[in-house]
């Protein structure tokens, strides 16, 4: 049996299971299963090879083929099949309990890294304080740590199972990038993102930081979600917003990231497509100047900018 027959049959399922993008998908569960990168895979079917496996060694492959296409085609999110995540230039850990880091909230970390470097020509900002607000997977505080290598980074994150997921990325991370004194640099809190200016870890230093960067929950409770791999397998607490428009707990985030930022401190959170101007405004109202509605890939409305 030939690479590609296995992929096709594989790709041939998930379509059925309305899995999109199946071909990749079965791509990637192939490889997994193999034990190989997506690239080797496709240089195997390219020049049309067999696998070179006894026949009681094809039989456990396609056995556990077979498992993972099933895991997947009853829509099992595929980063819970892998057990990993990709966010922006980390692999991070993710299954039950955390919140699966998506694409779209790589644009907050980088406005808010390109901030950072903006505030570093005009104003030569080093050693920047950021804090992440509303942790989760630890994605985006930990992306900063690495890719703003004089920075020091709080981390608040209240559930105690996707608590479990930060610190364990974190333990990953800080030692991958140990040359950059990663862990001296990194401060998880297990608190209440809402009330981040009251917790032990930040109070010293509240009106102090310079970006607070956040993905909060803020699904409309009047619009939940119908996607399986989100309904089912995402946490509920880093999903609904708290009120039938998703805003309320945006809004108290927003209220906590004021009181944490120095005068002149950004802040980046983001927001459902539905909620950019209700935001927008509400954080003018708190004292937020210079606020802007930011898109995303798509062209929607995705996270706001403002500064204090």
């Amino acid at each position: 049996m030939q690479y590609s027959q296995i992929v096709d049959q594989v790709a041939s399922t998930l379509e059925q299971a309305g899995i999109e993008p199946y071909r990749h998908e079965a791509l990637v569960l192939v490889a997994y299963a193999l034990g190989i990168e997506v690239r080797e895979l496709q240089r195997l079917i390219i020049m049309r090879q067999d696998i070179p496996l006894s026949s009681d060694a094809t039989a456990q492959l396609m056995q556990r083929i077979e498992t993972l296409t099933q895991r997947r085609a009853q829509r099992e999110p595929l980063q819970h099949i892998l057990g990993v995540a990709p966010f922006r230039y980390l692999t991070l850990q993710v299954g039950r309990g955390v919140f699966i880091p998506r694409p779209e909230t790589e644009l907050v970390v980088q406005a808010g890294l390109d901030w950072l470097e903006h505030q570093h020509q005009v104003q030569n900002l080093t050693q920047p304080r950021v804090v992440d607000l509303c942790a989760g997977s630890g994605a985006i505080g930990l992306a900063v740590l690495t890719e703003r290598v004089d920075s020091q980074v709080w981390a608040v994150e209240l559930d105690n199972d996707a608590l479990q997921w930060t610190q364990r990325n974190a333990k990953t991370v800080c030692e991958q990038y140990e040359s950059t004194h990663a862990a001296q640099r990194y401060h998880l809190i297990q608190g209440d993102a809402t009330q981040a200016a009251k917790l032990d870890g930040l109070r010293p230093i509240v009106g102090a930081i310079d970006l607070v960067l956040s993905n909060p929950p803020y699904i409309p409770l009047d619009t939940p979600v119908t996607q399986l791999e989100v309904r089912d397998y995402d946490p509920q607490l880093a999903l609904y917003g708290g009120s039938a428009d998703g805003t309320a707990i945006p809004q108290h985030v927003l209220d906590a990231g004021y009181q944490l930022l120095a005068s002149g401190g950004c802040m980046i959170m983001e927001h459902d497509a539905s909620q950019g101007a209700v935001l927008a405004r509400y954080a003018q109202r708190i004292g937020f100047t210079h606020v802007e509605v930011c898109q995303d890939y798509a062209g929607r409305d995705r996270f706001i900018q403002a500064i204090k």
